[in-house]
């Protein structure tokens, strides 16, 4: 059946309307940076799931009710597009939401797994995350899907995220820390490493150092950023003016020092953040 088409208004409409991101925490702020950064007229709506962060211990079907939950919220919100900005939720519900809500849904995974087959020279490329993104192996299974003659190196570091959140982003501790995770990533002669959490862009700096020059970061950030502005320019509402280009914050429980520290680290300006509220089914025992 043919639909008429939208009148020139509610195109206008649908292209002021905010772009939707959530993280189970705050750490899907480095996602809505580098979405401020590339598409600077687009307001954006983040959810950070702080009352129940972090995902990496949950089952699947819980993750995936907790997403539909934040996602239910969103397109409450108004909102023309939503970027799951957690890499489990991506590994874990990114199909159910796709499946299930009217408006698109994009994940952190695929772009970031495309951006690395794109640069990797030798055809091995290394992935860090933490323990439920590697346990999924969806890095892995989105790179062999397209490139099947890659190899693929993957390495969970759950100490990374608990440095950051504490602040720790240039101590020689946190060096010392991803030396001894990528070190054998390094030996092994990888040339692309997958930044496979979003917290993880934060310490960026300090992992170039760690690994040098010859190795090529991929940030799924900047790649997440990258496949909406695809997305918004083929359904043609990216925002073409400016007039609410707010980064409006809303967060599941009081947030705590680490806002402050994501805040300043990534020079980022944004309304002062409210608690969310969650459907009822939200606040029932897990």
């Amino acid at each position: 059946m043919s639909h008429p088409s939208p009148s020139a208004q509610d195109h206008k409409s649908s292209s002021a309307r905010p772009v939707g991101v959530f993280d189970s925490g705050i750490g899907g702020l480095t996602v809505a940076r580098a979405i401020r950064d590339l598409l600077p007229n687009e307001s954006i709506f983040y959810i950070g799931d702080t009352a129940r962060v972090p995902y990496g211990g949950k089952s699947q079907a819980t993750v995936q009710r907790y997403a539909m939950e934040i996602a239910t919220v969103l397109a409450a919100e108004n909102c023309k597009a939503i970027v799951v900005a957690c890499n489990t939720a991506s590994a874990l519900a990114l199909e159910v939401l796709q499946q299930e809500m009217l408006i698109p849904v994009i994940g952190v995974i695929q772009p970031g797994a495309a951006a690395a087959i794109t640069a990797t020279r030798t055809g091995h490329i290394g992935v860090i995350g933490t323990r439920a993104t590697i346990n999924s192996r969806a890095y892995e299974i989105a790179i062999k899907s397209q490139r099947q003659d890659i190899k693929v190196t993957s390495l969970a570091c759950p100490l990374l995220v608990p440095l950051i959140e504490e602040g720790w982003v240039e101590s020689e501790v946190t060096e010392s820390v991803i030396r001894k995770y990528v070190q054998g990533m390094l030996d092994a002669k990888i040339d692309t490493l997958v930044l496979g959490c979003t917290h993880y862009p934060l310490l960026r700096d300090a992992i170039q150092r760690v690994v040098g020059e010859s190795v090529t970061l991929v940030d799924s950030a900047e790649n997440s950023a990258l496949a909406l502005r695809a997305l918004l320019t083929e359904r043609e509402i990216t925002a073409q003016s400016a007039p609410d280009n707010l980064l409006h914050v809303a967060l599941t429980d009081m947030p705590d020092h680490f806002l402050r520290v994501a805040q300043e680290a990534l020079h980022l300006d944004m309304t002062a953040p409210t608690i969310c509220e969650l459907p009822q089914s939200a606040r029932r025992p897990n």
